[in-house]
């Protein structure tokens, strides 16, 4: 069935403008905002003449200025009614025609990261970084503080050396956990920790060289950069070298959502979208599993050996009943919080833990992974497209998010690296 839209054509001039902006250049922009199934050419003349006598020409150097320009939007008939009122107050001279066309057909490619980005539209700026001399104590202060898990370090000329993140810390300095569980240590635990890290210099900890991305190159070069170096943000430089601000998978995403438009709509109004990605093409299908009546100690050895962090409790039938994670653990053990980091710590069989935590090593043995496990889990559908996704990533700040078919049966795990790769796949390089 045809699909009806308008042509709307705008004939001006260069020197046309809108809040001091080229009139061509704020109308793009306004089209480009709207995320819809528009597009917009602008031409420019070689000559033409305008009602108050005025000629431009390319033939008289004199003339060659304020040459004509043909702006055409065309846009489903919708939109049209909607968007034209805004637009006509945005030409402050020139004519404008407007006609309505029925279209064949409409096709698009998707391209979940625009190519016009640099790094620098996208990049958070001003990052927190550390000297070089600093101690492993403040950049767990940092880390633990805010939204940060990694830390460019720079030299005496702010030049970004190294980076330091969670998994150095845990690395190189003997610390016994990953941050996100240090905070449940108390005081004393902590106290003794600082001392060990205080005697460690910085720069044998942090990742070095440090891995950085020109603000002035394009987003979808450092996205290249993060899978080429297996890193997950960037800090970025000017072109004397200083930093000026770190580029994260976030900070990607965020971009992503902000500037693409709802690809399934255009879908389902008779646009033609390639490339269209969905879930199940992005999914790591290694999620462990075990059934609620697995006991405890059966989720903690897996969640030992697995980089997902993350076990699945499924029924018989392959459900998704629940989630178990490690803060899930620590917060169904807070009565034996002690004995418990101890046995993350330690990683202690049963046998070496029944003399100090004989307790905890009788709850470990009376309760199951059912009785613990997180239910109010937020999922994806295998079909749903990889936007719907991201958008739950984003806003719910989750790393990770379960895969479930119609009948809610665990099909796999979205990841933020998998979505990142199934964003935009790392390209074949030439031989």
């Amino acid at each position: 069935m045809p699909l009806t839209y308008i042509i709307a054509r705008i004939f001006t001039s260069e020197e046309s403008r809108f809040k001091g902006k080229p009139l061509d250049q704020a109308i793009v922009e306004f089209i480009r905002r709207q995320c819809i199934s528009a597009r917009c050419h602008v031409t420019k003349g070689i000559s033409g003449c305008y009602e108050n006598g005025e000629i431009a020409t390319q033939g008289i150097e004199v003339f060659s200025f304020n040459m004509p320009l043909e702006i055409i939007v065309i846009m489903p008939k919708v939109e049209g009614e909607r968007l034209l009122p805004m637009i006509e107050e945005m030409v402050d001279e020139g004519i404008m025609t407007v006609e309505e066309k029925d279209v064949r057909w409409h096709k698009c490619r998707k391209q979940m990261i625009p190519r016009q980005l640099r790094v620098r539209d996208v990049m958070t700026a001003n990052p927190q970084t550390l000297p070089l001399d600093a101690s492993p104590f403040e950049a767990i202060r940092i880390l633990l503080s805010g939204p940060f898990h990694g830390i460019p370090i720079v030299d005496a000329k702010q030049r970004p050396v190294g980076m330091v993140t969670h998994g150095d810390l845990l690395r190189h300095t003997g610390l016994p956990v990953n941050l996100r569980l240090f905070r449940h240590f108390d005081p004393s635990q902590q106290e003794t920790m600082d001392k060990v890290l205080e005697k460690v210099p910085l720069a044998e900890i942090m990742s070095k060289p440090a891995v950085v991305i020109h603000e002035d190159q394009w987003l979808s070069q450092a996205v290249e950069v993060m899978f080429e170096q297996d890193v997950k943000r960037l800090p970025t430089i000017g072109k004397d070298g200083r930093i000026t601000g770190i580029l994260s998978r976030l900070d990607v995403f965020k971009t992503i959502m902000d500037r693409n438009p709802d690809w399934e709509t255009f879908d389902r109004n008779g646009v033609k979208v390639q490339n269209l990605t969905r879930v199940e093409d992005a999914m790591r299908n290694d999620t462990p599993t075990l059934p609620p009546s697995a006991p405890i100690w059966d989720a903690i050895q897996l969640i030992d050996t697995t980089n997902i962090n993350r076990v699945a409790v499924v029924d018989p039938q392959g459900k998704l009943l629940g989630l178990i994670s490690d803060r899930i653990l620590i917060a169904a053990f807070s009565a034996h919080k002690t004995g418990f980091l101890h046995l993350l710590v330690d990683k202690l069989s049963f046998k070496a833990l029944a003399p100090r935590h004989a307790e905890l090593l009788k709850v470990l043995g009376a309760r199951t992974i059912g009785e613990i496990m997180l239910t109010d889990f937020i999922s994806v559908k295998e079909g749903d497209l990889i936007d719907e996704a991201l958008s739950l990533m984003v806003t719910k700040k989750l790393k990770r998010l379960p895969v479930l078919d119609d009948r809610g049966h665990l099909k796999g795990m979205l990841t933020r690296d998998s979505l990142l790769r199934a964003i935009q796949p790392p390209q074949p390089k030439e031989s």
